[in-house]
């Protein structure tokens, strides 16, 4: 059988710039990682460190350690890198044994009966990317920096929610594998399901010694066992498993998984084996044109589904450090948010197999971008093999994983194609079109046709249309957040929203320990420096500023009201959204997770603390979701009689029906109830029910207010919706007041009048603290138990200082 020798240790880095120094070096790691364990950076998270460690993306380094020589036992030894970042020579005794210039393969050399000083030199990344631009020519991008010249996660050069580190380094493990008489170069599984079966065909690449007799597989899964003859180096080996369970996404039922194990055996001598676990399911993506424009609709075992998305980027600057621990807290959290697919974003890495193990447990479905991302790419070489190289290998390794749903072909290229300028500075120069349209649906079609390929995000299916027609395909919804208000989410209705959100700053605890010893304000050094989007403040507070009054020189209710802000943003597109399935069939907030402490658009900060956006999308996603809107024409805010009608929409995508009674009011911001009625609802399985409000209970001006409530059948907190038909700041809002009290686990507060958007920031008691809860808002008389982990030291003066809420306009 193959033999593996793991080389994790015995490493070292030699630091450049003539000093000779040379440093233990972690592998899987990166050179920033192994300067900072050395003491010979500042962590460039902390302050504006990241500027004193630009340098660190510029320089050669170099990695070497012994290489043991391989046993006699075996007639064959590779050296195999899982993964290199990014442009290296390899070398044995100062022999080169390969050059590599991507990031995103892996890449085996034959070291048979060789020993000696192992060596790994990584050149600059960004002398490769200038080398290509310099042979290929220029191209446009989003960002200045050269990331598409090269195959490396484009994000590592900067975003505008990402630092500019530049990383080198042995990124992904490295180890010598010892075998005889041949091995398992590839495994291609075919899973599909038919007429109640589970079928697998797998097909297997073999590499030999030599030419030699005919070798068979054996193959197992769900109890049933098959064998095949191979004559030369490939063949095929099929299984089909009567009664198969269905992998479900999360909501929809079960993700049962099954071992799928393949032993190559010389004679009835085991040589080499492989094992995967699998899930049984279809999956389609139905495009089809309707009276609406063209859809996009994902389909699992025939469900069709409203796909309660989150986008995902790289979990840290240095994903070398993201270990399956983290990947599992991650996708836990968004889990329990509700979410049901996760879009790995074209920005980043294929992730590792520990994070589509996680998807695969937690039933999230997997939207996977290839690595292209806002920029035109060139199609010559030397990138245009690489590409090919890399989709082939990364399609068939992520294969067996059930959770993978989707392969999408870049992010917003070929809106900025159209839009930003592109097409006339490239004046005909290719730009990545021949992947999205040519080389990745035909490398899909011929490795995993059991899974649908689009052509990008956003794109709607033809030229004939704008990339990015709210209609038509998929939607990136960003005038919005850079331009305009958010309500004007509610304005149309895409087909599928792939992109949208709005940005806030993370955690305060957060920010106190990446900021330590500045006096925060929302315009000092330190917050500006961890703010990477082009006038992102003024954003922010324009955002702000058409709902409250923007607070001057006061950070604390500055940082309550723009993450209240962005709660509301969310929540606007997404009630919305669902409300209207099945016309649109998802939305895909950006973004779930950071990669370092930083303002952005996502739900969990760089510590890797909740957001209040986080407890709201678990709101905003729950099977059962109540919520207010208008339909028709004219201005509901003008009162009872306008042109337009309010709605309560009960939105079930349960599989069970739900019936329940609205209890409607309309209400005055005293708390005073001036009418109210109590009509029934009914909402069939997946649908939206559509309930008119009474004319009577539509409020008048900016000092009334709608309340509905509903039970929900599964029990828990009964589901509310409110509807402000004025901006918070137009709003004549009683000076707040409620009493807190300790809880045994958290903290109780009764409302004696309205109290809008509490919100308990619970790591102002304790860094290590966190509540089981957002913003709430409660009527006079009603009351809230806000549960609190990691508390240490509860104190009742601490609870109430720790909570804010929406105060009266001056």
């Amino acid at each position: 059988m193959r033999q593996v020798t793991p080389l994790t240790d015995g490493w070292i880095l030699h630091h450049p710039e003539g000093t000779g120094q040379a440093l233990p070096a972690s592998v899987p790691g990166c050179v920033h990682t192994d300067l900072l364990a050395a003491g010979l950076i500042p962590d460039p998270f902390l302050g504006r460190d990241e500027t004193e460690v630009a340098w660190v993306g510029r320089r050669t380094w170099t990695y070497e350690r012994d290489l043991p020589a391989g046993g006699s036992a075996h007639e064959r030894t590779d050296l195999v890198f899982d993964g290199l970042d990014t442009v290296a020579e390899i070398l044995l005794d100062g022999r080169p044994l390969g050059r590599v210039r991507n990031m995103h393969r892996s890449y085996r050399f034959d070291v048979t009966g060789l020993s000696g000083r192992l060596t790994v030199r990584f050149a600059s990344a960004y002398d490769e990317a200038e080398a290509v631009r310099a042979a290929v020519g220029d191209r446009p991008g989003a960002y200045p920096e050269p990331y598409q010249y090269v195959r490396k996660m484009a994000c590592s050069f900067g975003w505008d929610w990402g630092p500019t580190l530049v990383t080198a380094g042995i990124w992904r493990p490295v180890r010598l594998e010892h075998w005889s008489t041949a091995r398992i170069a590839r495994v291609r599984p075919l899973v599909t399901v038919a007429d109640g079966a589970g079928v697998v065909e797998l097909a297997v690449d073999v590499e030999r010694t030599e030419g030699g007799a005919p070798l068979d597989v054996e193959a197992s899964v769900g109890g049933v066992r098959a064998r095949a003859r191979f004559e030369g180096t490939a063949g095929t080996v099929r299984l089909r498993v009567p009664d198969v369970r269905l992998w479900w996404p999360r909501g929809y039922g079960e993700q049962p998984l099954y071992d799928v194990e393949l032993t190559l055996l010389d004679g009835e001598g085991a040589v080499d084996s492989w094992r995967r676990r699998t899930g049984f399911r279809t999956v389609e993506l139905d495009t089809s044109p309707d009276a609406h424009g063209t859809g996009f609709t994902l389909v699992v075992n025939g469900e069709r589904l409203f796909a309660r998305g989150v986008n995902w980027i790289p979990d840290d600057a240095f994903p070398s450090r993201i270990t399956r621990d983290r990947y599992r807290r991650r996708l836990e959290q968004a889990a329990a948010a509700g979410v049901d697919l996760v879009r790995v974003w074209g920005g980043g890495i294929y992730e590792s197999e520990d994070f589509y193990d996680a998807c695969d447990e937690l039933g999230l479905l997997v939207w996977q971008d290839f690595p292209f991302a806002c920029a035109a790419y060139p199609e010559e070489q030397p990138l245009r093999g690489e590409v090919e190289a890399e989709a082939r290998e990364n399609v068939v390794r992520l294969m067996p994983h059930p959770s993978l749903v989707l392969w999408n072909g870049n992010n917003e290229n070929q809106w900025g194609f159209r839009d930003w300028g592109w097409e006339p500075a490239l004046a005909g120069d290719s730009w990545g079109e021949g992947y999205y349209l040519g080389l990745l649906p035909r490398v899909v079609a011929e490795s995993d046709p059991t899974r649908p390929y689009t052509a990008g995000s956003p794109w709607s299916g033809s030229w004939l249309r704008h990339p990015n027609d709210p209609a038509h395909g998929t939607h990136h919804s960003w005038e919005v957040w850079n331009r305009r208000d958010y309500a004007d989410y509610r304005l149309d209705v895409p087909r599928f929203v792939a992109e949208f959100g709005w940005q806030a700053p993370p955690a305060y605890a957060t920010l106190r320990r990446a900021l330590p010893g500045e006096e925060l304000a929302a315009d000092s050094p330190g917050v500006l420096h961890h703010q990477k989007a082009a006038d992102g403040n003024g954003k922010l507070e324009r955002g702000l500023a058409r709902h409250f009054a923007v607070p001057e020189g006061d950070f604390d209710r500055w940082h309550y009201l723009t993450q209240l802000n962005q709660v509301r943003a969310v929540a606007a597109g997404i009630e919305h959204w669902r409300s209207h399935w099945p016309v649109c069939a998802g939305s895909v907030v950006w973004q779930l997770n950071d990669c370092w402490p930083v303002t952005s658009w996502s739900a969990i900060d760089g510590d890797g603390r909740e957001k209040p956006l986080y407890h709201e999308l678990r709101r905003l996603y729950a099977d059962r979701l109540l919520t207010v809107r208008t339909d028709g024409d004219g201005d509901a805010s003008a009162g009872r009689g306008g042109g337009r009608r309010l709605v309560v929409a009960a939105v079930n995508q349960a599989a069970e029906e739900w019936r329940t009674v609205l209890r409607l009011r309309r209400t005055a911001v005293d708390g005073r109830v001036l009418a109210e009625a109590e009509p029934r609802c009914a909402a069939d399985a997946r649908t939206v029910a559509l309930v008119e409000v009474p004319a009577e209970l539509v409020p008048v001006g900016p000092e009334e207010f709608l309340v509905a409530d509903a039970q929900d059948p599964a029990g828990g907190e009964p589901l509310r919706a409110l509807h402000f038909p004025a901006a918070d700041r137009d709003i004549p809002y009683p000076r707040p007041e409620f009493e807190v009290a300790l809880a045994p686990e958290g903290v109780t507060v009764t409302a004696r009048t309205l109290v809008r958007d509490l919100l308990l920031q619970a790591d102002r008691l304790d860094p290590e603290a966190s509540a089981d809860r957002g913003p709430v808002t409660l009527l006079p008389g009603e009351r809230v138990t806000i549960g609190v982990r990691g508390w240490q030291t509860p104190d009742l003066k601490a609870a109430r200082a720790a909570l804010y809420c929406v105060e009266p306009a001056g």
